[in-house]
């Protein structure tokens, strides 16, 4: 193990050990008596509920909108689910090179490779009402499975918003209107986020649009403008490419998905402008109108973009204001996120936050580790503090983008040593099979340890196959533990093998 390492593992003990004391110092006696609030029924919010319940807590959850929050009816579950819909257009693009004839196609006729989306539309009609009818079916009926998990583990769920009167007390105005106050012994702050606004281009849910109103959509954009090319931007991009609309992505920066690794951004770049989408770079919009029959998007430069709609993907902010936190001390940033440590508690004593309001990291798999992790520590359970090394994430582009570790970017700030193995998937045997050309797998060890530092993985159901690779960093293997495992020929898993073998150094002795 390196120095380095060998740091970063005694100051994670030393974190854990300070925690672990705090836990017996902050923990209710009777754990049956204490009484837990959580503000927010997001994944931060239902799954401390079932971790505090489990523990012998009396808990209540408030929530206004729906169990679930944002991730469930509005972000995660809606869109991903859109995007399979895409994803279906995709795959029918490749049904002439397998041999598969659609109707519509005279015997003899030739479809040209690289004509496949224009091809494809022609042949399958999307009925967008439909479409989002079954997204927004899928998101309710995810919410009332969580509803119905919570009221059978004992959880009472109120309907309504909560404000924080003291660390004790939490004020809830009901969906009725009534008002009443809840005693805690523990408050867990799950209020998520929201899409952030550009002052002249209000949403109006028509034609100026966020993400969370793109389900109520009757009709396929005939020219969709995506403003902002980060994950969100890309991915909604990337699916009404699929579906058969005219997409413009305006990127500020020099190329889509700058934060991701810049070899899989590349990949993803090309085939967006391949499948006919127009990437406009190192533009910034600044407002957005309606017209008589579409919108106009003015960039800082002056210039202007027409088209049908306008979806603003330009970031998201807390929702922390108006919960009565500065009254209460507990510290915000500058941002208006929550701080929190690593075990999620707030500066205040009882008063814990989880999911996109503490700004840690904004994927729901984190929310739900910080919920899980707060309601430990909180009433006197074993607990290891939120670690975020062994994080995977997941890009819903066609193809996947799936990382975990550190990235490339992060080693070169470090000054990290390390050695990089990648091979395209167009190589593998399975691929070939499916008609799959694009993506690749790139694994990243320290070349002194061969440890596996971390991972990119592009390609058909990228955020299936990076779980080995998951282990791997999580568990600190080297490259060559993971290519002495077997995979099953032939597989697209085959490829991870192959990379990590790639990696192996002969030993000197």
């Amino acid at each position: 193990m390196s120095s380095q390492q060998t740091a970063a593992t005694a100051d994670q003990s030393h974190v854990a050990a300070t925690a672990a004391a705090s836990t017996v110092r902050d923990a209710p006696h009777d754990l049956t008596a204490a009484r837990v609030v959580v503000v927010g029924g997001g994944p931060g919010g239902y799954e401390a509920a079932l971790v505090a319940r489990r523990l012998g807590a009396r808990v209540t959850v408030v929530e206004r909108s729906g169990l679930g929050g944002s991730a469930v009816l509005t972000d995660v579950v809606p869109s991903k689910t859109l995007i399979a819909t895409a994803e279906w257009m995709t795959i029918a693009d490749r049904a002439p090179e397998l041999g598969i004839r659609l109707d519509g196609l005279a015997d003899g006729e030739e479809v040209a490779a690289g004509t496949a989306p224009a091809v494809a539309v022609l042949r399958h009609r999307i009925d967008v009402p439909a479409v989002n009818a079954r997204v927004k079916a899928l998101a309710a009926a995810q919410s009332a499975d969580i509803r119905g998990r919570l009221e059978r583990e004992g959880v009472d769920v109120v309907t309504g918003t909560g404000r924080l009167v003291d660390p004790e007390h939490v004020a809830v105005t009901e969906a009725d209107g009534r008002e009443h106050v809840l005693d805690a012994d523990v408050v867990l702050l799950a209020t998520g986020a929201t899409p952030r606004v550009l002052p002249d281009a209000r949403p109006d849910g028509e034609r100026i649009l966020t993400w969370t109103q793109m389900y109520n959509l009757t009709e396929l954009p005939q020219r969709l403008i995506v403003v902002g090319s980060g994950v969100t931007g890309a991915e909604f991009a990337g699916a009404y490419t699929s579906l058969g609309a005219d997409v413009v992505l305006v990127s500020s920066r020099d190329r889509v998905l700058p934060g991701e690794d810049a070899d899989a951004a590349e990949l993803i770049e090309r085939i967006f402008r391949q499948r006919g989408m127009t990437v406009m770079s190192r533009c910034r919009a600044s407002s957005a109108r309606r017209t008589a029959d579409g919108v106009v998007v003015t960039l800082e430069d002056g210039s202007t973009v027409e088209g049908s709609h306008v979806l603003f993907a330009v970031g998201s902010v807390p929702t922390t204001r108006d919960l009565g936190l500065e009254d209460a001390g507990v510290r915000l940033a500058a941002s208006g996120h929550v701080e929190v440590d690593k075990v999620s508690r707030t500066n205040v004593r009882g008063v814990y936050a989880a999911g996109d309001c503490t700004g840690v990291l904004p994927l729901a798999s984190v929310a739900a580790t910080q919920g899980r992790i707060a309601m430990s520590h909180a009433l006197g359970d074993a607990v290891r503090p939120l670690s975020l090394r062994g994080i995977s994430a997941n890009i819903f582009t066609a193809p996947e983008i799936a990382t975990v570790g550190l990235s490339e970017t992060r080693l070169q700030q470090m000054g990290t040593h390390y050695r990089t193995s990648m091979l395209p998937l167009s190589r593998n045997p399975r691929a070939k099979m499916l008609g799959v050309r694009d993506g690749f797998i790139k694994i990243f060890a320290h070349s002194g340890t061969g440890t596996v530092l971390g991972a990119v993985v592009v390609g058909p159901r990228a955020s299936e196959s990076i779980f080995p690779l998951t282990l791997a960093v999580t568990h600190g293997l080297t490259a060559d533990e993971v290519a002495e495992a077997s995979t099953v020929y032939p597989s697209m898993s085959g490829t991870i093998g192959e990379v990590a073998r790639m990696l192996h150094q002969r030993s000197e002795d």
